[in-house]
């Protein structure tokens, strides 16, 4: 035996190698990271950091307030992020409104984004502590006496993109210039734990919403995402569902102030089906705040596409487009004095002659609401008489209108409602 070890040896040692030697196992990859602090740029070490870890590593940012000052890309795979710290953007809103300073990752509308994370298998949990300052209070202020147009280049603050398999974890996101997320071209993300907010601090604008745009998330041409706690203070939609968002579920939502949950808008490119299945929504709550923070708190839930017509061109343009939203149920909703319960339009951003639109609603489900709503119009469902809608059903639907006045309950080119205490026709009081 001992004859054979001497001779494994020398062969060993003949190639260069050692055969009797143990394999000991790689050392995992961990990058941790402080803020410079005193105004110093950490946008290099960030990405340092994430490059190195990124891929079957784990990067920490730790505790502070890390200054970005250009765009970034966290590309990660079997990775995991700790960030405990804020990533604060910088407030240069002329450095930022050039399109080359940012990415166009998100087709719909040329949105710009700032900070992009793509990969696979990856988690990034913010403990509840860490996550983005947009620092938007100056771009709120610089555009309040501005024209704001849609892919006019304010940033997304969080953009995930080409993202499979993906966990975002307590997550803090404050003072938004735009949309707060946007989840596009991706599959299997979870959000668990979401806060968005959108408020106001100048004095000059109290009382005003000065603050447009600022969406809790836009979801876009993205399959099995799950939204789950979130808390949201905004001046526009508290989720945003746009084109090909499918298989999505939706739990514990609070949405104070803003424009409500919108589903849309669609159909705003001609050549392009927009098609929107499978969400399962509940526990959602809509919240009237104090109007000198946010004045907004127009709707429940509402749906919206443009016209059959093209009317101008993407971003700000458009319309004609196709698509049908299908097996949609919201559940378990509770509204503070909206202004529009359930609302669904099809004529966003057109005229009084355009062609009918050609996309389709249908299967939607409202399930155990209640509230209080400050007009007595609770549903307001008008489908294109192109195509109509079909399949809408009502459970146990209870909101409050104003004191004194008889509800009203609208409804065109419906085919197929149930469940409501009253008939909901097209011209009449109820």
């Amino acid at each position: 035996m001992k004859s054979l070890l001497l001779l494994i040896s020398s062969f060993a040692t003949l190639f260069g190698v050692s055969a009797l030697s143990e394999a000991k196992p790689h050392a995992p990859l961990v990058c941790s990271v402080r803020p410079k602090g005193h105004g110093a740029d950490d946008t290099d070490q960030v990405l340092a950091a994430i490059n190195k870890c990124g891929h079957s590593g784990t990067t920490i940012l730790e505790a502070g307030t890390f200054n970005i000052t250009k765009k970034m890309t966290w590309d990660l795979a079997d990775s995991h992020v700790d960030l405990h710290g804020v990533l604060s953007f910088n407030p240069d809103i002329q450095f930022w409104l050039n399109s080359s300073n940012t990415y166009r990752v998100v087709f719909i509308q040329s949105q710009a984004s700032w900070f992009v994370v793509t990969g696979k298998n990856f988690t990034i949990d913010a403990h509840n502590t860490g996550g983005i300052n947009g620092n938007g209070q100056p771009w709120w202020s610089f555009f309040a006496t501005r024209t704001r147009a849609d892919g006019d280049g304010r940033p997304i603050s969080f953009t995930i993109w080409r993202a499979t398999t993906a966990l975002i974890k307590n997550f803090r996101i404050t003072s938004p210039p735009f949309w707060c997320n946007t989840v596009a071209e991706s599959r299997g993300v979870v959000y668990d734990g979401m806060y968005c907010n959108a408020t106001n601090t100048d004095p000059q604008f109290a009382g005003q919403n000065v603050v447009p745009n600022t969406d809790g998330i836009n979801t876009y041409r993205s399959s099995d995402v799950s939204l789950l706690n979130w808390d949201v203070t905004c001046g526009d939609d508290c989720l945003a569902i746009k084109g090909n968002s499918t298989e999505l579920t939706i739990r514990n939502i609070t949405c104070h102030g803003g424009n409500g949950i919108a589903f849309g808008s669609l159909g705003q490119y001609a050549n392009m089906s927009d098609n929107v299945l499978n969400v399962d929504m509940q526990d959602v709550r809509m919240m009237r705040i104090d109007s000198k923070v946010q004045p907004n708190m127009n709707n429940g839930v509402y749906f919206k596409s443009w016209t059959g017509t093209v009317n101008g061109s993407p971003p700000t343009g458009g319309g004609g487009g196709p698509g049908f939203v299908n097996n949609i149920t919201v559940k378990n909703v509770l509204l503070d004095r909206v202004n529009a319960p359930i609302h669904l339009y099809q004529t966003n951003g057109g005229h009084s002659a355009d062609a009918p639109s050609q996309l389709t609603f249908g299967d939607l489900k409202f399930a155990n609401w209640s509230g209080t709503s400050l007009t007595n119009k609770i549903v307001d469902i008008e489908c294109s008489p192109a195509v109509g809608c079909s399949g809408i059903l009502f459970e146990d639907f209870n909101i409050d209108g104003l004191s004194g006045q008889t509800p009203r309950f609208i409804c065109k080119n419906v085919q197929d409602l149930t469940g409501l205490d009253a008939p909901c026709n097209a011209t009449s009081l109820i």
